[in-house]
């Protein structure tokens, strides 16, 4: 059971990809409050954390329920990461050029928290991994993860201060690119080419 958990978390760990996230994270919230930042990255870990639950409990049904599938959720996550993977390359900060100037810590905590930690993925990794390993397994997976995912965006100064500026700012242009290559996938997948 301990091996399967470890899968598990692994799979996850590479599914949500805390590192792409922890990139946005800090390309979107550069220049705000050190409280500001602690709220995004609450609320967004909370409400990939509430996503992942609900596709937990309800698989396919949640996406039936808005009359959508797979394969539309992957083309919409896609247009989606492709934008902010354009922004990311051409080192735009992401919460100016995306969302708008003066938009609330709400819209960039859901734009990490959907299609980034919780796209369209995770969502298919949750759906299978509840098929194939059972709800309470898939769960306390998915909780690690997401705990891991908090301690990097609230350990982001620090991890900044170590890396340097510049450093994070090359990471973030190679991530946008990785990216927007991932939205070229996931609309790829969704159109079945």
């Amino acid at each position: 059971m301990l091996y399967t958990l470890l899968q598990l978390v692994i799979l996850f760990f590479v599914i949500f990809d805390p590192l792409l996230s922890f990139i946005v994270f800090f390309s979107a919230t550069a220049g705000m409050s050190p409280q500001e930042k602690r709220r995004i990255a609450i609320l967004a870990v909370t409400v990939a954390l509430s996503i992942s639950l609900i596709c937990l409990i309800t698989g396919e049904g949640v996406l039936k329920l808005f009359n959508t599938n797979i394969a539309d959720f992957k083309i919409a996550g896609g247009i989606v990461l492709g934008l902010l993977g354009i922004k990311m390359a051409l080192g735009q900060g992401s919460s100016d050029t995306i969302m708008g100037k003066g938009k609330s810590s709400r819209a960039i905590a859901s734009l990490i928290a959907t299609p980034l930690i919780t796209g369209p993925a995770a969502i298919t990794a949750i759906i299978v991994a509840v098929h194939d390993y059972g709800r309470i397994l898939s769960a306390i997976a998915i909780f690690i993860v997401m705990l891991i995912i908090l301690i990097l965006f609230l350990q982001a100064p620090r991890i900044t201060r170590l890396a340097g500026e510049t450093a994070m700012q090359v990471v973030s242009t190679i991530m946008g690119l990785i990216t927007l290559s991932w939205g070229v996938m996931f609309i790829k997948s969704g159109l079945g080419i």
